[in-house]
């Protein structure tokens, strides 16, 4: 079965809103694994707008399942990880301005510089995936970048579902071919919910893991934490 990992971002988003610490991020998290999620995925900013640094550390004390952090890869990005050593590490091409990820890394023209920042987590047991837009051609150079896993970036996916799902889907299942040939695990996430997740999951062959958060914190607002977390898992126990 693909895990589930829960990104708890969207509730800092909203304690932070009013100072405080209601909703308690860390105390959450802590529910979100008792409801059955496999792995809790934060996203720091340099902004601290969500997540702040101190709910990092404070994280890594009190998650029992896997722990997956995501960011850009600055100095400050990388002390941060290796002094908090997660499950995994997913790196992303975010410059500090943007309001979400928006575009996955182009492993030719980066690669240099991947496999240095990759090495460095590497040397300290941290599993890396790094955020892949669904390019076939982009596989081998994530490969020699000595990465574990790729994240496919699926918003192109969840904007085209409901248009033509065959057709949105295709270009993921042919970079997941390649990745599995290549040996690369394979993660997904962004916009992937109640709707399309299920398909996503039944297509996409050697899905290890999905990392979802604005849609499932949504959806708990009208079907609760604990219900939504078994929702989104049945959806995957049933691809």
């Amino acid at each position: 079965m693909t895990k589930l990992s829960v990104n708890i971002n969207k509730l800092a988003t909203i304690r932070n809103s009013r100072g405080g610490n209601n909703p308690d991020v860390v105390a959450y998290a802590q529910k979100i694994e008792s409801y059955g999620a496999h792995g809790i995925t934060i996203h720091p900013r340099p902004d601290q707008r969500h997540i702040r640094f101190d709910d990092v550390y404070a994280l890594k004390k009190v998650v029992n399942t896997e722990y997956n952090i995501e960011g850009y890869p600055s100095e400050d990005f990388i002390k941060m990880v290796l002094e908090v050593c997660p499950t995994q590490v997913t790196l992303v091409p975010d410059p500090p301005e943007v309001l979400t990820s928006n575009n996955g890394w182009d492993t030719k023209v980066h690669q240099s510089f991947l496999k240095e920042v990759i090495a460095r987590f590497k040397s300290a047991g941290i599993r890396s995936s790094i955020f892949l837009n669904p390019d076939p051609d982009m596989i081998a150079s994530a490969l020699t970048t000595g990465t574990d896993r790729i994240e496919l970036y699926t918003e192109a996916y969840a904007s085209a579902y409901h248009l033509n799902k065959e057709k949105a889907i295709a270009p993921y299942i042919q970079t997941a071919i390649a990745a599995n040939a290549a040996g690369l695990g394979i993660n997904a996430g962004h916009d992937l919910d109640l709707n399309n997740l299920r398909y996503f999951a039944q297509n996409i062959p050697g899905l290890l893991e999905v990392s979802i958060g604005h849609a499932l914190i949504c959806d708990a607002l009208e079907f609760g934490m604990a219900n939504t977390v078994k929702m989104y898992l049945n959806q995957l126990a049933e691809s």
